[in-house]
């Protein structure tokens, strides 16, 4: 009877083994496939595009300086829109293959806005002189985009069919919602009536047929130790202006006032490299420092 005891007892202690290591053994194998399981899809996945900026970053871009903003003719009241509409910017669109270095403005895209108008010279924060041309328009801060709207031609259409191109040589801060062009007077009065003060339109890049060669032009105060350059009469927006640095080429920064600059002085007075939106490059020699002077040049982009 003792003997009966112990065997039942020994029975009874390797069944509860037996289904401790059936149980360990299954929970351990359930952790493991828990911590296999996939990851979430990392920052890089949902970094939003560079074609659509945050505000903030466009705020930063597109920032004019105080002395550089359109100061000629302000507009009535019923002329001014309070705030912008994001919805209506094209940033979101992907660069077209024809045009990889273009920016907000580029060919192809059609813009809604609105057209108001004001008396202007052709001059502004893009620091052009002022000129017999009077089909001209301020690109409200968004699409002005820290001044590489600056040159740009648009054909501007009125719900009417009635259509003008202009040359883009002012900004329109604040006031201009994003999609808004500010006319001058003689423009406007192609699309409607001057009593009609505001018109909603569309508008697009151009790149016009017969607008001569390109202007180079370096800053007031430039010398061998600091200089801004300009370039004037492009066909087509300007994506880069290059210096010679050595055996290759120097990118210089451009201001929001439309100048690029070299801020050491680093490649001013040598040769000048510029490329469009299209990717065409033009190179020019022989434009010497004298500040303030345009110089003629023999070379203009391709028309597209």
């Amino acid at each position: 009877m003792h003997r009966r005891w112990l065997f039942l007892s020994a029975a009874v202690v390797l069944i509860v083994t037996s289904l401790t290591v059936v149980f360990l053994s299954g929970h351990k194998a359930d952790a493991g496939r828990v911590s296999a399981a996939p990851t979430p899809a990392t920052g890089a996945e949902v970094t939003p595009s560079s074609a659509a900026p945050t505000p903030s970053a466009r705020a930063t871009e597109a920032s004019p300086s105080p002395s550089a903003r359109r100061t000629a003719g302000k507009k009535s009241p019923s002329a001014t829109t309070p705030s912008a509409k994001p919805s209506a910017a094209p940033a979101a669109q992907p660069a077209s293959g024809a045009a990889p270095l273009a920016g907000r403005i580029r060919p192809g895209v059609t813009h809604q806005g609105v057209a108001t108008f004001y008396q202007t010279d052709g001059t502004g924060a893009c620091l052009y002189d002022a000129s017999s041309d009077v089909l001209t328009g301020a690109m409200n801060t968004a699409d002005y985009e820290g001044s590489k709207a600056c040159g740009a031609y648009v054909v501007v259409r009125a719900a009417s069919g009635a259509s003008v191109m202009v040359r883009i040589t002012n900004e329109c801060p604040g006031d201009c919602a994003v999609g808004q062009i500010d006319l001058s007077a003689q423009a406007f009065a192609k699309l409607a009536a001057p009593s009609a003060g505001r018109i909603p339109i569309t508008w697009e890049l151009a790149s016009p047929g017969d607008v001569g060669t390109v202007s180079v032009r370096y800053k007031t105060g430039s010398t061998q130790y600091w200089c801004g350059i300009q370039v004037i009469g492009h066909r087509n927006p300007l994506a880069r202006l290059e210096v010679r640095s050595g055996s290759g080429w120097r990118q210089l920064a451009r201001a929001d006032y439309n100048y690029f600059l070299a801020e050491d002085g680093g490649g001013c007075g040598g040769p000048i490299r510029i490329t469009d939106i299209y990717g065409e490059q033009l190179t020019v020699d022989g434009i010497e420092i004298r500040p303030n002077v345009v110089q003629p040049t023999r070379v203009q982009f391709a028309r597209h």
